[in-house]
């Protein structure tokens, strides 16, 4: 069963930065676009950004724009998810996942598009 695995989490200070990594031990994340999303405790989880896989173009919600950037190395089988300027509402648990149905963000980050599931990565902003 495939599985991507999330790891980078922890405590930060408002403001602080965190790298998330999303690998995929015996699996090859070329071909599939790969999506970033958290869920806050109580809440539906939500889209945080996408990563294409030829070109490296991306998407963010408005939520993270200008704050968390994205990125994939493809000779690694790599995705990350670099977060600045964190804020108390970025608190969640991470999960990266494969886009199923394209190789290339389309610009709505939705979860029934998206499989291979990790355990996810708990992040807390916090004093």
């Amino acid at each position: 069963q495939v599985q991507l695995v999330e790891s980078g989490g922890g405590l930060v200070q408002p403001g602080g930065s965190l790298r998330l990594t999303c690998a995929a031990p015996g699996f090859s994340l070329d071909y599939y676009a790969i999506g970033w999303f958290r869920q806050a405790p109580g809440k539906e989880r939500e889209g945080v950004s996408c990563v294409s896989y030829s070109d490296g173009s991306t998407d963010y919600a408005d939520s993270v724009k200008g704050r968390f950037t994205i990125s994939r190395d493809n000779a690694k089988n790599t995705v990350y998810l670099q977060m600045n300027s964190m804020k108390p509402e970025d608190t969640a648990v991470y999960y990266c996942a494969a886009n199923l149905m394209r190789s290339r963000c389309s610009g709505n980050i939705v979860n029934h598009e998206y499989a291979y599931w990790g355990q996810g990565t708990q992040v807390t902003v916090s004093r």
